[in-house]
């Protein structure tokens, strides 16, 4: 597989590499010189966190303490 570097020394990653390794439009790509070639990864993606406590008591944890604050508040 050979690809001609463009002149703004651009080169398209092929379709099957991108799908093999999960690289999307819009996603960062980290090069680094290898020996006598230059190598690629997809560079590390941010975690989702959406949902990330719904298992865990945080939420409920956080509201008692709230309201725990808001008592002694009003004590005053």
């Amino acid at each position: 597989m050979t690809h001609r570097v463009g002149p703004k020394g651009q080169v398209v990653i092929p379709k099957e590499l991108r799908d093999e390794m999960g690289i999307e439009p819009g996603d960062e790509v980290s090069f680094w010189r290898h020996d006598d070639h230059v190598a690629l990864r997809r560079a590390g993606r941010p975690a989702n966190l959406r949902g990330r406590f719904l298992a865990s008591e945080l939420t409920n944890e956080l509201e008692r303490e709230r309201r725990a604050d808001r008592d002694r508040e009003a004590v005053r």
